[in-house]
């Protein structure tokens, strides 16, 4: 039988990581929800509160964590990458006190360094901790760009030398990004292309898929823009997310919404992909 695919979004947690997060996924109707548990746009770290830690861990919701958008692990900024280490290894001991899935963490840019040497400082950064994870904690989950700049990993054959210098660590799973993988090439809105993606991406990572973000592209593909669009109102279209989820690598595997708009839109968002959804 195959599993059911968890529809939700990436959640509001104002009013507390529980009592916000639990509440705006009641309103768009998620099933599943993704959150920061901190600035996602500092490095400055919170230690939660445990109250709300243990009602989210509580509740059976399947959540996830996304790390802040600085985290950037083949930064030659030797600042950067010592914060992106503390970030990182923040988010995954939140992960473990909020019963989080995964964490999710974009697989970063060379910037001005080669890109050989940058996946070498991201194997001996990353490594550390993913061994730092405890049986029964999250995931790391690695997220592809969209292809803008030096960029390490944006396509699915761009994991392969990514994941080859983490050594295949067991906790390095994946989390792709409908509109990054369009931005970066993947035509998922073309006639096979969906199989031709997902089938590539079991052949370099089987197993590994373990978050979908859904989101369409205000971009054409290959345009390496990361501009999301609302479900079937870009240039992917609605179709594509119904074929996502007829694949037999993206079974059971949770969608995630991060759609412009507030709580009606990304509502409607979740509305359609649950009407797309294999019966």
């Amino acid at each position: 039988m195959t599993p059911t695919t968890l529809i939700g979004g990436h959640v509001s947690v104002a009013g507390g990581l529980a009592t916000g997060g639990l509440k705006y996924m009641a309103e768009i109707g998620a099933e599943m929800i993704q959150v920061f548990v901190t600035n996602p746009r500092g490095w400055a770290l919170n230690d939660g509160k445990p109250d709300e830690d243990a009602k989210l861990a509580e509740s059976g919701v399947p959540a996830f964590i996304h790390v802040p958008y600085l985290v950037n692990f083949g930064s030659p900024n030797p600042a950067t990458l010592k914060d992106s280490v503390a970030v990182v290894r923040h988010a995954l001991r939140r992960g473990v006190e909020i019963g989080a899935k995964g964490v999710v963490v974009h697989t970063g840019s060379a910037v001005t360094q080669g890109r050989d040497e940058a996946l070498r400082q991201v194997g001996d950064n990353l490594v550390p901790l993913l061994d730092e994870i405890p049986d029964g904690g999250p995931d790391l989950l690695l997220e592809p760009m969209a292809g803008q700049g030096a960029m390490l990993c944006a396509t699915v054959q761009d994991l392969e030398p990514y994941l080859d210098a983490l050594g295949r660590h067991p906790r390095a799973c994946i989390c792709l990004d409908t509109c990054h993988a369009f931005a970066a090439g993947h035509d998922l809105a073309a006639e096979g292309k969906v199989k031709e993606t997902f089938d590539a991406l079991h052949a370099i990572a089987p197993g590994r898929l373990k978050l979908i973000h859904a989101n369409d592209s205000k971009d054409v593909c290959g345009a390496k823009k990361d501009r999301h669009e609302n479900i079937g109102a870009g240039h992917i279209g609605s179709a594509p997310f119904a074929e996502i989820m007829r694949h037999p690598v993206a079974a059971g595997v949770p969608l995630c919404i991060e759609t412009p708009g507030k709580a009606p839109k990304h509502a409607e968002d979740i509305a359609l992909l649950k009407q797309l959804r294999p019966t």
